[in-house]
């Protein structure tokens, strides 16, 4: 079901946020793009704005900010773990081989997070749901449908992400080098090697996946709207998706899938 009422189950992909260098830009350029409703949100939470579709939850846009004597974090969409514990879960990050970027924290009473990084560099979020359990609204266009995890080694990132939070790699008949992965017998997202679309030396991470309602017309409007291609649109086994660019740099995919591809019936 699109909307999502229960708190999702730890190893999830559960949220998604943008970091942007322009918050307001980045809060109008989804708006037009997906049909967001966001706007800049208390100081006291750092302007953190949780953007609405139809009325729930989609997604956070927050402005670039960085702890003392840090660097700024780049322009880019990161993808959050759900967990019960996320102090357990930063014991069990570093003993698996991962590096914790930020530590545990409260975020007022809606949650506690963390940042790490897996071994091979891709950086993920960890949230421990209180009063908000992420994301109320998934699979349909607009909202978050897919999180993947490229990678510089899946055999390494694979062996991380089971001790670490609980996400089972295993492999897919007909799709040689594709993962999927896994909490107990449900599919919660993928893993592959660096694509070939990518520019050489990207570095790991996880790609964020919204659902449209066409690949064609949503890659139009965002390159009308100053974003760029980096893969066009092209049909595959689960819809029709590309590979895109925000115009502040943060790359994320969008798919059409393929029930949305069929004529209607006469």
């Amino acid at each position: 079901m699109p909307v999502v009422t229960d708190p999702y189950t730890p190893g999830t992909p559960c949220w998604v946020d943008l970091m942007a260098s322009d918050q307001q830009a980045a809060l109008d350029f989804y708006r037009d793009l997906f049909g967001w409703q966001g706007e800049v949100g208390p100081a006291e939470f750092g302007g953190y704005a949780v953007c609405h579709l139809n009325g729930r939850p989609v997604a956070g846009i927050m402005a670039q900010m960085a702890p003392e004597g840090q660097p700024v974090p780049p322009v880019a969409w990161t993808t959050y773990l759900a967990s019960d514990d996320a102090d357990a879960a930063r014991t069990s990050i570093t003993e698996a081989g991962g590096t914790v970027l930020y530590d545990p924290m409260d975020v007022g009473t809606i949650g506690r997070m963390l940042v790490a990084a897996d071994p091979t560099g891709a950086v993920f979020g960890v949230w421990q749901a209180m009063d908000f359990i992420g994301a109320g609204v998934v699979n349909e266009p607009g909202a978050l449908v897919w999180n993947e995890l490229n990678t510089a080694d899946t055999g390494t990132a694979g062996s991380f992400y089971q001790p670490a939070l609980g996400l089972r790699p295993a492999t897919i008949q007909g799709m040689d080098g594709y993962f999927s992965l896994n909490v107990g017998d449900r599919t919660v997202g993928g893993m592959q090697a660096m694509p070939g679309y990518l520019a050489p030396g990207t570095p790991s991470h996880w790609m964020t996946y919204f659902s449209v309602d066409s690949a064609d017309s949503t890659v139009d409007a965002l390159v009308k709207a100053g974003g760029s291609v980096i893969q066009p649109a092209f049909d595959m086994q689960s819809g029709r998706m590309a590979v895109v660019q925000d115009p502040q740099g943060a790359v994320f995919a969008v798919v059409e899938p393929p029930e949305a591809q069929m004529p209607d019936s006469p």
